[in-house]
């Protein structure tokens, strides 16, 4: 994973030996992407199809012209939807955008004390 520095890389094999997925257990397929990026897009497939064999989550990545890059990416999200599906409302997914939620609450509600709404 050429793209990718070695921490990130790390920390997601990490993450994947805490929630026990191994990469035998991943099933890895390269198709064409479609979309912009031109010859290069439709010379190389470049898009990540992953299928997780024991939950059978499926992902597909295309957000990069770079297949290392993809691949990375396609098994960041399959394993935060793994997370997600295990631990539901505590996955750091979730657990992130309470806290943005929780952060706008508090601003909407400074705004209405300011205009003197409250």
């Amino acid at each position: 994973m050429a793209h990718v520095r070695q921490d990130k890389i790390d920390a997601l094999k990490r993450r994947m030996k805490e929630l026990d997925i191994r990469e035998e257990d991943i099933e890895e397929r390269f198709v064409r992407s479609s979309g912009p990026g031109g010859q290069h897009v439709n010379k190389v497939s470049t898009c990540v199809y992953l299928k997780h064999k024991p939950t059978g989550l499926e992902v597909k990545c295309q957000q990069s012209r770079s297949q290392s890059l993809n691949r990375f990416l396609a098994r960041r999200a399959l394993v935060e939807l793994i997370e997600e599906r295990l631990y539901g409302m505590r996955s750091s997914k979730q657990i992130r955008i309470a806290k943005i939620r929780k952060q706008k609450l508090k601003r909407k509600k400074r705004a209405r004390q300011k205009r003197g709404e409250l």
